[in-house]
């Protein structure tokens, strides 16, 4: 705490002992330890007290800085979600709109390719088989 050299520390317990006298001494050298010991304490929990307040700053910042973030990360993923929402809600109108367009005109007609398989209910009427014309040759 104080930078005392030991040449003043002796210089100081002289003086002591002459003012105070040899009976007396160790009596209020025994007070003097006790008190020096509680200033010391009391030194040590006002720094203690001093750096836990410190901290305790320091998290109220980092928690500030946290709400901060996790606000501007919401507010992000809101727009988003809007945006994407908005996307979605557009691209289903415009299907449904072409949906009405097809619905509101006339289906084309497709005739069918030939050599196309064909169902048995859609054959042609065949010709039945059997003793075809025949040239009589004379």
């Amino acid at each position: 705490m104080f930078d005392i050299a030991f040449s003043e520390m002796l210089i100081i317990a002289v003086i002591a002992l002459v003012v105070i006298g040899p009976e007396k001494l160790p009596k209020v050298a025994k007070t003097v330890g006790h008190l020096l010991g509680k200033a010391q304490r009391y030194v040590s929990d006002v720094k203690s007290e001093i750096n836990r307040e410190m901290e305790i700053d320091e998290l109220r910042k980092l928690q500030a800085e946290m709400q901060a973030a996790a606000t501007k990360v919401e507010g992000d993923v809101q727009t988003t979600l809007r945006d994407a929402e908005f996307d979605m809600n557009k691209s289903v109108k415009a299907i449904e709109d072409d949906i009405a367009d097809l619905e509101g005109s006339k289906p084309p007609v497709v005739a069918p390719a030939a050599g196309a398989n064909i169902g048995p209910e859609q054959q042609a009427p065949t010709v039945p088989a059997g003793p075809g014309p025949t040239a009589e040759a004379k």
